[in-house]
C-alpha cells in the first residue's frame, strides 16, 4: 500500500442485543400500524351499518366523511384496537400464558366475519325489545370468545375493555357528541358493552397472530445468522 494511504474505517457492528431490540421496536411499530388501520377500516363499515339503521344519530355539522360517519370515529377506533392488539400479546407473555389455541390466519379471518355478523345483527335483526337483543348478542360475544379464544387473560380484557368503551360512550353521549336511538342503559343501547366485548377479543386475535408472525421471523433471522 502506497504511503499516504489510510485505511477506510469499516463500519462498527452492532451487538446481538442491539439489533434484537431495534427490530422488536421496528416491528412493534409495523403491528401497531397494522392494527390502527385494521380499526379504521373496520369502524367505518360498522358505523355505517349503524347509521343506515338511525341506531347512531350525529349532528349534521361533524358528518364529514364518504361513510357518512363523523371524523374521529374512525382514528379514535383504529388507536383503541392498535393499544388492544398489542396489549393481549402482551398480557400473554406478562402472565407467561402464551395464547396457542386456533393460531393461524384462518381462523382469525373467521373471528373477524362473526364479529362483523354481530354487529350487523345489532342493527338489521329486529327483536320485541332490547333485552332480547341484548341477551342474544351476549350469547354471541361469549360464544365469539369460547370458539376462537378460550384464555382467562382474553376474557378478562374482554370485559375490561367492554367496561371502559362503554363508560366512555355514555360520557360521550351525555355531552351530546352524538346519541342513540332509543336508549335502554343510560345513555346507551344495552347491547353495545356486548359489541365492545366481542370488537376487543376480536382486535386481540389479530394482535396476537401478528405477534407469532413477528416471533417467526425473529427467529428465522437469528437461525440465518
Amino acid at each position: 500500500m502506497a504511503e499516504g494511504e489510510t485505511e477506510s474505517p469499516e463500519p462498527k457492528k452492532r451487538g446481538p442485543y442491539i439489533s434484537s431490540v431495534t427490530s422488536r421496536s421496528v416491528n412493534l411499530m409495523i403491528r401497531g400500524v397494522v392494527l390502527f388501520f385494521i380499526g379504521v377500516f373496520l369502524a367505518l363499515v360498522l358505523n355505517l351499518l349503524q347509521i343506515q339503521r338511525n341506531v347512531t344519530l350525529f349532528p349534521p355539522d361533524v358528518i364529514a366523511s364518504i361513510f357518512s360517519s363523523a371524523w374521529w370515529v374512525p382514528p379514535c377506533c383504529g388507536t383503541a384496537s392498535a393499544v388492544i392488539g398489542l396489549l393481549y400479546p402482551c398480557i400473554d407473555r406478562h402472565l407467561g400464558e402464551p395464547h396457542k389455541f386456533k393460531r393461524e390466519w384462518s381462523s382469525v379471518m373467521r373471528c373477524v366475519a362473526v364479529f362483523v355478523g354481530i354487529n350487523h345483527a345489532s342493527a338489521k335483526v329486529d327483536f320485541d325489545n332490547n333485552i332480547q337483543l341484548s341477551l342474544t348478542l351476549a350469547a354471541l360475544s361469549i360464544g365469539l370468545w369460547w370458539t376462537f379464544d378460550r384464555s382467562r387473560s382474553g376474557f378478562g380484557l374482554g370485559v375490561g375493555i367492554a367496561f371502559l368503551a362503554t363508560l366512555v360512550t355514555q360520557l360521550l353521549v351525555y355531552n351530546g357528541v352524538y346519541q342513540y336511538t332509543s336508549p335502554d342503559f343510560l345513555y346507551v343501547r344495552s347491547w353495545l358493552p356486548c359489541i365492545f366485548f366481542a370488537g376487543g377479543i376480536t382486535m386481540g386475535n389479530i394482535g396476537r397472530q401478528l405477534a407469532m408472525y413477528e416471533c417467526k421471523v425473529i427467529a428465522e433471522k437469528s437461525h440465518q445468522e
